[in-house]
């Protein structure tokens, strides 16, 4: 590597001395740069070489100016990757795949490794089953492993038969747990040409929650898994010198509120603001009194607020933390050491240069929730009541307006002579219904809260908001108190770390007593492994379409993730899940009605339950110990019996399996050439879905359950699977069949090209012809036509779904024309060979007046453009023409682009 501004140099640390790149050598710039650009220019130098990184791409870091919009690419080289194994599964399925293809054009798939470490933590496939008994646990950890044993062998393959992967196996916690207490390093230790490096520890992780790492100091976000397995292979990631945005905090949180209240308000203010793209960084005197945990709650939720990342300032608090997770002293000192002569040390009144900065005053946040579908819909607790009663009117009406269009279809067709089944039945009541459940029967009605989660990741992280849960249980059963018969409870903590001070406080007992037993380690309802709601709960809320709810202490609610049924969803803290819980509805006035009554018929209010500051600190310093971290994470790797016991293949590449239905070789290879293909055409092209404003990636491809009428659950009963076996999308992303069927199969999708409709339905063209997604994807691929996407504003919103990418590929769809996109999927798409445009601002497919319905052909895409012409053809031969933006925002996103994708072109660079 070169070192044209000569600052590699040695730190002492006590006895020890280490090489760095000096940010100081380098020029007195550096000390007002954000905490954020100072990481991110400490690795252009380390990894300067003329090529990937250029003396240019330093200077134009170090010349950084806040308020110019960002121009210029440079190469960001994470020093490792994490995955979950959702995502992670389709990576390896890849990488085995690539070697394969490696071997096939001739040369040697044993230079498919990944060449920085890769960590994976097995904590998305446990779903809630059972739930409200002790026994819980086990038979879901049970059930966990008799779904995914395809899947887990695997990964013990993949263990075995590459370098620098590691394998965290199932019930150990959740990815993001377990890299902020045992895989992140902070500051990491390398030889590099024979000589002891420390450096700042980077990553980048398949999960777009990654961010929660940001709270050490650390930086990294969440890729698609097409991104990093592109980072696994020694491949910078391509990105634009942000904006940084600074986020002041000032004062104290008061006497009621909790992290989550924090980190809701955060969001909103950001979201407001406009974030997406660019860095946020806290600071401010504020931070003084803002605990790891809390700096963790805020920093998980940045793709929630839209930002790239939301990182903290290493100071004494990260230290503390690192101690207290039992991390080696040694390692402290470096990390210490090493912040302060970077500049990388949050001193009091620290106030770097940013773009724009807010200010929030900690003490005027208030208690709230976030809802019923997206994250940074804040609804102060004093309003919920109010609010959540109009949400559920929007829902009833809406409700109305569809049965009274079902009403006059049917009419129409009782009238041409057909026979309708809905006419001859009993109509049921809507919006409530009698319901017998365990011997009791009790009236299920519109605003009922159905599933009441304490889940992971973004609280159960921290002890402050689950030990506040365990008080409020604890006053609660010292009541008598219960929660409704109705309610689905579970507690999914991120670490075992969490139960052990739960056990410590005396509190795991009462929330058992509650219904909040111990489900899993693991994403459980967060991500939409919430398992089904018990039969005689579900048909009533089928039968008589009641507008149920769902609270949560996660970080997501978009519609149709949490549960298919399940139409309002808010996120809030461990506390006020428990309190919602008891009440079993969610349109309540928390602050002046009562939750419940006693068995005496006593009124309990929040307030007689809810603890107090004072109480809930007094605990955590209690109960919260080093010695819990270390046992937890002594044998972090070794697993369970279950995990011991699963059979290993030793082979270098992947036996596949003809009749496996997890694991399916990855088709992106197939017809894979030497040479790339270039850049192709797209004309005569069809509209497969037309979309309005937020369409997220779990509407692109959908997590949680597989409908039996769906393509993809048809898919797996024509294999011979029983519907009792088919486990979740997330589950099956090793098999491209299943997963390309599940691209837009949302139920909640709602496509303009088939109005009246909701779920994966479009209408084939020219022919008019009603049918699925993916059934129509598959007459145009015999057609030979290429299919475009239209879709309103920020398209791609929510977690970094590789799926969204590769299932839009495989459907055969070669362009996106969106108002604007997410970060990641954006870059996913190019990253499968998927063009994306932009309309014009003031412009989209609405205000162009496109039906949809229209033959597109685009021109002008080349390697330097930065437009290309639409023309779309009508039935009539009417021609609209307009200009679109080309997303392909750096040089070396073009070269994916132009080879296919980026794995494509990882390849033939190993290759050559």
């Amino acid at each position: 590597m070169n070192n044209s501004y000569n600052t590699l140099t040695q730190l002492t640390v006590g006895e020890r001395q280490v090489h760095i790149h000096s940010l100081p050598a380098l020029s007195d710039r550096t000390k007002r740069l954000p905490f954020s650009l100072k990481i991110l220019l400490e690795n252009l130098l380390r990894h300067e070489d003329g090529k990937n990184v250029t003396a240019q791409d330093i200077d134009a870091l170090l010349n950084w100016k806040p308020e110019e919009k960002p121009s210029k690419e440079v190469a960001f080289t994470p020093a490792r990757v994490v995955m979950q194994d959702f995502t992670g599964v389709p990576a390896i399925v890849d990488l085995a795949a690539m070697r394969d293809a490696m071997a096939k054009l001739g040369g040697d798939p044993n230079k498919i490794n990944p060449l920085s470490p890769a960590e994976m933590v097995i904590d998305h496939s446990v779903q809630v089953d059972e739930y409200g008994h002790d026994g819980a646990f086990d038979l879901n950890a049970k059930l966990e492993y008799q779904r995914n044993k395809e899947r887990y062998e695997f990964l013990r393959w993949g263990q075995g038969a590459f370098d620098n992967l590691k394998v965290v196996p199932p019930a150990t916690g959740i990815v993001h747990q377990v890299n902020l207490e045992y895989l992140a390093r902070v500051v990491f230790e390398k030889e590099i040409d024979g000589m002891p490096f420390a450096y700042p520890d980077t990553l980048v992780g398949t999960d777009s929650h990654t961010t929660m790492i940001n709270g050490l100091g650390i930086l990294g976000w969440g890729v698609g898994g097409i991104e990093a397995e592109a980072a696994m292979l020694g491949q910078p990631i391509s990105l634009l010198i942000p904006q940084v945005v600074g986020f002041k905090l000032e004062g104290q949180l008061p006497e009621g509120t909790t992290a989550t209240d924090l980190v809701l308000t955060v969001t909103q203010m950001l979201r407001e603001h406009g974030v997406v793209g660019k860095f946020v960084e806290f600071f401010g005197d504020g931070l003084a009194e803002l605990p790891l945990a809390d700096r963790a709650t805020i920093a998980n939720m940045a793709p929630e607020y839209g930002a790239t990342c939301g990182i903290f300032p290493i100071d004494n608090e990260t230290l503390e933390y690192l101690r207290l997770t039992n991390r080696d002293e040694e390692k402290i000192a470096l990390i210490e050491g090493y912040a302060k002569h970077q500049g990388m040390w949050r001193e009091p009144g620290d106030e770097p240069l940013y773009t724009d900065v807010l200010t929030l005053d900690l003490a005027t946040v208030v208690p709230s929730l976030a809802g019923p579908k997206r994250p940074q819909d804040r609804i102060p607790l004093n309003d919920a009541g109010k609010t959540i009663q109009a949400h559920l009117g929007e829902f009833q009406h809406e409700r109305s307006e569809k049965n009274a269009d079902s009403n006059q279809d049917e009419a129409r067709t009782v009238g041409e002579g057909g026979a309708s089944r809905v006419a001859q039945d009993e109509p049921a009541t809507l919006g409530a219904g009698k319901v017998t459940y365990k011997g009791e029967t009790f009236e299920l009605v519109d605003g009922a809260c159905v599933i009441a989660a304490i889940t992971s990741c973004t609280n159960t992280s921290n002890p402050s908001v689950i030990l506040a849960a365990g008080l409020v249980a604890q006053k609660a059963k010292a009541l008598g108190l219960t929660p409704k018969p109705w309610v689905k409870t579970s507690l999914a903590p991120g670490s075992k770390v969490v139960t052990d001070y739960l056990k410590q406080a005396e509190l795991l007992e009462p929330l058992a007593d509650l219904g909040f037993d111990l489900v899993g380690y693991g994403c459980t309802t967060c991500i939409g492994n919430s398992g089904p709601l018990p039969t005689e709960i579900n048909e009533a809320i089928v039968k008589h379409q009641l507008v149920v709810s769902s609270i949560l202490s996660g970080n997501r609610n978009f519609e149709g993730r949490i549960h298919q049924d399940v139409k309002m969803n808010f996120l809030a803290s461990p506390p006020l899940v428990v309190a919602y819980a008891l009440a079993g509805r969610t349109d309540i006035d928390v602050y002046n009605e009562p939750l419940c009554q006693t068995k005496e018929g006593k009124d309990v209010f929040l307030k007689d339950i809810w603890p107090s500051v004072s109480e809930v600190s007094e605990l955590v310093s209690q109960t919260v110990t080093q010695a819990m971290f270390a046992k937890n994470y002594a044998d972090v790797y070794q697993g369970d019996k279950h995990w011991q016991e699963i059979a290993v293949n030793q082979s270098e590449r992947y036996n596949w399996q003809d009749d496996s239905t997890y694991i399916r070789k990855a088709p992106f290879f197939d017809d894979m050439t030497k040479a790339p293909p270039g850049i192709p055409s797209i004309k005569g092209a069809r509209c497969l879905a037309k979309l309005g404003d937020s369409v997220t990636t779990d509407h692109i491809s959908p997590a949680g359950n597989i409908k039996a009428s769906a393509p993809a659950g048809e898919y797996l009963q024509a294999q011979g699977v029983k519907q009792s076996d088919f486990n979740s999308y997330g589950s099956r992303r090793g098999n491209h069949e299943v997963m390309m069927r599940g691209t837009f199969a949302n139920v909640r999708l709602r496509n303009q090209l088939a109005p009246g409709t909701e779920g994966g339905i479009t209408r084939l063209l020219p022919d008019g012809e009603l049918m699925s997604i993916f059934d129509a994807a598959e007459q145009y691929q015999q057609r030979n036509t290429p299919l475009v996407v239209l879709a309103g504003s920020e398209y791609g919103t929510g977690s970094s779904r590789d799926w969204a990418a590769k299932g839009s590929l495989l459907l055969g769809i070669k362009t996106v024309l969106a108002k604007s996109y997410e970060r990641i999927h954006r870059s996913n798409l190019i990253g499968m060979g998927v063009l994306p445009l932009q309309f014009k601002s003031g412009e989209g497919h609405e205000e162009l007046g496109l039906s949809g319905e229209e033959e597109f052909e685009i021109e002008g895409i080349y390697d330097t453009a930065t437009e290309v012409v639409v023309t779309a053809k009508n039935a009539d031969g009417k021609e609209t023409q307009f200009s679109a933006d080309i997303r392909i925002d750096t040089p070396k996103e073009w070269e994916y682009y132009k080879h296919g994708g980026i794995l494509q072109y990882v390849l033939r660079q190993m290759l050559n």
